[in-house]
């Protein structure tokens, strides 16, 4: 924004206009991050121990004394991309399948197929 006011010569009130942004919003400085030191203690400690998740990792930020909401730590691990991958199980079959003995010899194996059925009388 301030690169189109110096390069234009642009008046604030224009520029912001021309961009379809409120001035409001241009002129309120960005709030400190208060969740800083959090994240980068939650980092570390996810480095050291990498199989640990949100909950044991909330556990030790409390021990800490850094942080009282296991929702903001849920945030924040999610926020700094730690989540872990999920182990998938082993895909296993619904039922055993058998196996249809081969015949080896002729009548050991009939088959039939109803396409119709249909009695004496209709």
């Amino acid at each position: 924004m301030q690169q189109v006011i110096e390069q234009h010569d642009y008046s604030e009130r224009r520029a912001c206009a021309l961009i379809g942004l409120n001035r409001r919003t241009f002129r309120r400085p960005a709030p400190p991050d208060a969740d800083h030191e959090v994240r980068q203690r939650l980092r570390e400690l996810a480095q050291e121990r990498p199989r640990f998740g949100s909950p044991r990792l909330h556990v030790l930020l409390r021990r800490e004394g850094l942080v009282q909401n296991h929702k903001r730590t849920e945030r924040l691990y999610r926020a700094e991309g730690l989540s872990l991958r999920l182990k998938r199980g082993k895909k296993r079959p619904s039922h055993l399948r058998v196996v249809m003995p081969t015949p080896n010899g002729a009548d050991e194996s009939w088959a039939m197929d109803f396409v119709a059925d249909a009695l004496v009388h209709g």
